[in-house]
């Protein structure tokens, strides 16, 4: 570098982005260069912006650079000013996670809450880009833990979408607003469950978002949970006892999104919530111990129910004729919607057999949760809607099989 200096290289000269000498250096942690330039030959007119606005010191930021920090700020080069995105030093830092920086920076900081041009401060940038240390440091600086974006983001709605679930537990930890304003299309919990993230799901519902909150388009968590299909997400909504009932913007329930989006499993698990609510307080009251008692909506894949599901599929497939599913189920108060969703799936014309199989099994789910003897009742129910031959095949290709003291649903 000496020789080419004496050999009457430009000092001053700029590459086609205006990044000259200093801006490289502090750039590659060149310490003795900046020095070089600065302190012998006081060269202090190449300490300005560079075609994105970026200043050395801003450029030793963004790279993570200490040693060139420290330097810098040695110079009285340290600056708070900004590149043409609105990026200030801590900014950079923050974004990209560089947090020995960013401890520096806030010693020498004013204005910790600066806004970029998308609105971003330093903090939401570190959380943006999942550098938890970054975040702490700038919280426990005074960072407002609330501020939205331009575009009404979040920092907790930023880590969400971006899956860093350990920034979402810290700032849950810190008492983050998990109420979305007006001016947000999608809560935090919206926004869990169209990433298709059950442990940041669980999380939130753990520190008691409101599970029934609405979006812009007044759907629930379980409306969309239900229209994307997601089993699982559908499985932790419903054991937290979300609300079925509610409607979207265009009059549909969770249950109607489901069905119309022909998620059957989904469909069945809500008609088997909602089935289930009818009878929980019966139930609580003939089940004493429910220690071993583990709640689920998920479709039976248990070998203690396999002998009765036999049954009740050959009933089905077998001996129910068209539509006579529908009167065994409005015997036993399937209501309108949940028929209407059931035979929402349709495959051809006999449909009704997987129709009819699905209601019984629906059926068999709430007749475990009260604690009753599947078999003995089915017999009586078939006797009671005007099924008096049938139940007596039933009854008589059917044992229990199954013990029924048990509450156990699988």
């Amino acid at each position: 570098m000496r020789k080419l200096v004496k050999a009457g290289a430009d000092q001053k000269a700029k590459n086609e982005e205006g990044m000259n000498v200093l801006h490289f250096a502090a750039q590659k942690n060149s310490v003795k260069i900046v020095d070089y330039f600065l302190r012998e030959l006081h060269l202090n007119d190449l300490n300005k912006p560079d075609g994105k606005g970026k200043m050395p010191f801003l450029l030793a930021s963004e790279k993570g650079h200490v040693d060139m920090i420290n330097n810098l700020i040695a110079l009285k080069l340290f600056t708070s000013e900004k590149d043409k995105e609105g990026n200030t030093a801590l900014h950079l830092a923050a974004r990209n996670g560089h947090s020995e920086v960013v401890e520096i920076l806030l010693e020498q900081w004013e204005e910790i809450n600066d806004l970029n041009q998308n609105g971003e401060t330093p903090f939401y940038l570190s959380v943006k880009g999942g550098h938890e240390k970054c975040a702490e440091l700038l919280l426990d600086a005074g960072s407002d833990i609330n501020v939205l974006t331009q575009n009404n983001s979040s920092a907790l709605q930023v880590a969400i979408q971006n899956g860093h679930l350990s920034l979402v537990t810290f700032l849950i930890d810190k008492n983050i607003d998990l109420v979305s304003k007006p001016e947000q299309k999608n809560s935090p919990l919206h926004l869990a469950v169209i990433s298709n993230n059950l442990p940041v799901v669980k999380s939130l519902l753990d520190a008691n978002h409101d599970i029934n909150s609405l979006n812009h388009r007044q759907e629930t968590p379980l409306h969309l949970a239900a229209d994307l299909g997601n089993v699982e997400l559908v499985e932790v909504l419903l054991k937290a006892g979300c609300d079925l009932k509610t409607t979207d913007k265009h009059g549909r329930t969770a249950l109607a999104s489901a069905s119309r989006s022909s998620h059957a499993l989904i469909v069945d698990m809500i008609i088997k919530a909602e089935r289930y609510h009818t009878i929980k307080q019966t139930y609580l009251a003939h089940c004493d111990n429910g220690s071993d008692f583990s709640l689920s909506f998920k479709q039976d894949h248990s070998t203690q129910t396999k002998q009765i599901r036999s049954s009740l599929w050959n009933l089905a497939y077998n001996h129910l004729k068209p539509r006579e599913w529908k009167k065994l189920a409005m015997f036993w108060k399937f209501t309108d919607e949940q028929i209407k969703a059931i035979e929402e799936q349709w495959t051809g014309k006999k449909s009704y057999k997987e129709h009819g199989n699905r209601m019984l099994l629906i059926w068999l789910h709430c007749t475990l949760l009260a604690h009753q003897n599947p078999v003995k009742h089915l017999y009586e129910d078939l006797v009671g809607a005007g099924f008096q031959p049938l139940a007596e095949k039933i009854r008589a290709s059917s044992s229990v099989g199954m013990d029924s003291r048990k509450c156990s649903i699988s």
